[in-house]
This record gives structure tokens, C-alpha cells and sequence, in this order.
């Protein structure tokens, strides 16, 4: 239906997902299968379902996946919460996360909005 590599949604998710994994390597160790395990595979999803939906058959499927990944979306920014309540992470340290993570929402909501 869609080249996902043109969306500017899933350029940003990308680079999401980056800024995530080079977070996450300055977890401690005994977080590498707990928090840090799952917000790799829930900022991982996001594109993944942003893809996934372009590359289904009709906008009713790619809605569908856009609302997942904006679920996914939703998953990071509340880990991150959490690794700033349990003193893995500072709020000013990832600023800039949770602003991209807000811009996201934004985008994936619009697209949405298009295909309604």
C-alpha cells in the first residue's frame, strides 16, 4: 500500500529507537532483562508495526496498525517514567526522548486521521 521508508513517521521512530538503545546501554546490568528488555522491544515496535501497516493491503489494516504502534509508543514513554522513578534515569537526562516520543504520537495520530 505504502513505502513505510518514505513515512516521516517511521524515519522518526527509527531514530527513536536509536536514542533508546544507546539509552539503555548505560543501564545497569541487572536491568539488561527487565526494564532495558522491554523498552528495546517496545521502541522496536513501534516502527516495526508502522511498516507492518504500510504494507497491508487497505487503510483499514494500516489504521489498525498505526493504533498499535501508537500503543507501543505509549509503552516507551511510561518505562521511561519508570526508569526515572527507580533512579535508572533523570527527567532532564531524556528530554529529548520524551519530546520525540510525544512528536510521534502526534505524527501517527495524524496519519491516522488520514485514513479515516
Amino acid at each position: 500500500m505504502n513505502n513505510f521508508k518514505e513515512l516521516n513517521v517511521w524515519k522518526e521512530a527509527i531514530k527513536l529507537a536509536g536514542l533508546v538503545y544507546e539509552l539503555t546501554n548505560s543501564f545497569p546490568s541487572e536491568e539488561k532483562f527487565g526494564i532495558c528488555s522491554q523498552l528495546q522491544r517496545a521502541v522496536v515496535s513501534v516502527s516495526a508495526n508502522i511498516a507492518e501497516g504500510a504494507g497491508r493491503n487497505n487503510k483499514g489494516e494500516f489504521y489498525h496498525f498505526l493504533g498499535i504502534a501508537r500503543g507501543s509508543n505509549s509503552e516507551v514513554e511510561s518505562l521511561l517514567y519508570v526508569s526515572i522513578e527507580i533512579g535508572i534515569v533523570k527527567e532532564g537526562e531524556i528530554s529529548e526522548l520524551l519530546e520525540l516520543l510525544n512528536k510521534i504520537n502526534n505524527m501517527l495520530y495524524k496519519l491516522q486521521t488520514t485514513l479515516k
